[in-house]
């Protein structure tokens, strides 16, 4: 599980500013239109698990951070939710869930041991037939070469204060992106937030799918069906076991 990466409070108050609801949410929310049990992996502050809720429907939210889950508890409607402390080896192989869903940049932690194991968890946790949905970056982008102090640096005024912002570049290598993310606050404290992410390509992340028993898999480049292409920034990404 390692170390909770959003232990510090005030980071996850400022969570759903930086990522509101919006049309990665709208997609989400369109897959499970008709579903009768709905799997929130890494849902975080469960803003989109929350919106997840309708009548008929359980609902549950996975995720390794005890700080984001306890946020996640207090919001307004978290009671509908079944929230579970903990990464992939405390999701339960229940062979019953309609719809895995997997936002933001959950997948991209995932390490590369990891990858296949996390995959074939939400398998055992989906029906047949159903489907796991998440989006992840595409390596062609190379986004990481923008994450630096200059051309990342900020102030904004938020509700716990003025806060500066950037990020550091560590190492970029065989795919994956360590960086820190500086945020300081009114009284000088940097919470440094260290990031691993994952970036994956198309071929890599179809051949994990197979392997973790999802036959069909679909990756397109928005939330429109946008066909990939080498320019292409985002993969989202839809698998029927």
């Amino acid at each position: 599980m390692g170390v909770d990466a959003y232990g510090d409070e005030r980071l996850v108050e400022l969570y759903d500013l930086d990522n509101p609801d919006g049309e990665d949410h709208a997609y989400y929310r369109a897959l499970a239109v008709g579903t009768r049990k709905v799997l929130d992996f890494g849902c975080g502050t469960g803003l989109l698990t929350r919106s997840l809720v309708a009548p008929g429907r359980v609902v549950a939210g996975v995720d390794p951070s005890p700080t984001m889950l306890g946020y996640a508890r207090r919001r307004p409607g978290a009671d509908a939710v079944r929230w579970i402390d903990g990464d992939y080896r405390a999701v339960a192989p229940s062979a019953d869930v309609d719809l895995v869903v997997s936002s933001g940049n959950t997948m991209m932690h995932v390490s590369g041991a990891d990858h296949v194991p996390a995959l074939s968890a939400l398998a055992g946790a989906l029906r047949p037939g159903g489907m796991i949905a998440f989006e992840t970056r595409h390596p062609a982008a190379r986004a990481w070469e923008q994450w630096t102090r200059e051309a990342t640096y900020g102030e904004r005024d938020t509700p716990i204060g003025r806060l500066r912002e950037w990020i550091d570049l560590i190492e970029v290598a065989d795919g994956r992106v360590t960086f820190d993310a500086h945020n300081v606050f009114p009284d000088g404290r940097d919470a440094v937030c260290r990031n691993v992410l994952h970036f994956r390509t198309p071929t890599e992340i179809t051949t994990a799918l197979h392997h973790a028993g999802f036959p069909t898999v679909t990756i397109n480049a928005g939330w429109h069906s946008e066909p990939l292409t080498n320019e292409s920034r985002l993969l989202v990404v839809r698998a029927w076991k």
